[in-house]
């Protein structure tokens, strides 16, 4: 079975960026399984993914554009240290859900002085060109449960067959589609609180690995 629209895919990864630095790899823990077709992993190795079959192994050079798109200096923002008044542990890399007028935004802590905290909503790899390294496991037709569902179902009933946790470091290939209101990452009326547990760089919040979007 080939690879289409809501076809299954297990697969192994490598992901790596221009200058051939590894910033993550399935390799050493469970691979990855979603539904191809459903925005779920980056424009650009969704592409590269139709097509190929079980047993299939390949590289793919993702730009930029086709990834987590480009860097925007308008989603870095400085505010007073006491909007975050009731987060605990607050500090450089931690990861914060950011309530806007425009709906919950994902945002890091950058930088923290005595009386600011600047954090950034762009994704950590915004800018990036990767390179992929695909393994493809397995290939089978989603079902209807898994389809109205829009996720992959493990063996045994309705979950996730893919967890990853590398704290709050976004590294792996999963595209994040943030919405950001006017102004920057956290323009407009806005309140921030502590983000779940990351599950790789689709954490928490954002289901899966290197490569989904939310």
């Amino acid at each position: 079975m080939k690879i289409t629209k809501n076809t299954i895919v297990t697969m192994h990864y490598a992901v790596s960026n221009s200058d051939d630095t590894l910033i993550d790899s399935s390799y050493d823990h469970e691979p990855l399984a979603m539904i191809q077709g459903t925005g779920y992993m980056i424009k650009g190795l969704e592409t590269a993914l139709e097509g190929h079959s079980k047993g299939d192994k390949f590289e793919v050079e993702v730009a930029a554009d086709d990834a987590y798109g480009q860097r925007h200096d308008s989603f870095v923002q400085t505010m007073p240290k006491d909007a975050f008044v009731g987060i605990d542990d607050l500090q450089v890399g931690s990861q914060l859900r950011a309530t806007t007028d425009e709906g919950e935004q994902t945002v890091i802590v950058v930088n923290m002085t005595d009386d600011e905290v600047t954090v950034d909503g762009n994704h950590p790899l915004a800018g990036m060109d990767l390179k992929f390294e695909v393994e493809i496991l397995a290939v089978r037709t989603a079902t209807e449960e898994e389809l109205a569902h829009g996720h992959v179902h493990a063996a045994g009933g309705c979950g996730h067959s893919h967890e990853h946790k590398d704290g709050h470091e976004h590294k792996d290939g999963h595209e994040h589609n943030h919405e950001h209101a006017e102004g920057g990452c956290c323009g407009g009326e806005h309140k921030h609180e502590k983000a779940k547990d990351d599950a790789g760089c689709c954490g928490g919040e954002n289901k899966g690995g290197c490569g989904c979007s939310h």
